[in-house]
């Protein structure tokens, strides 16, 4: 897994648990922002593996 890939993924941990933190302690809208956080990092996530693959395949393709 690319290191960008692990990074975004652990930021997407810990802001899930961040957000569940929030919703525990009655913080709604800190919740729903540490949410959104929570998505977009996971699309990092997404992408920078897809990309990897990607170029994996392109690698081998050429060869």
């Amino acid at each position: 897994m690319p290191r960008l890939a692990l990074f975004a993924l652990a930021v997407c941990a810990l802001t899930t648990v961040a957000a569940v933190v929030s919703f525990v302690q009655g913080s709604w809208l800190v919740g729903i922002v540490w949410i959104m956080m929570a998505g977009i990092s996971s699309n990092m996530t997404w992408y920078s593996i897809r990309r990897t693959r990607a170029q994996r395949h392109e690698a081998a393709a050429r060869h």
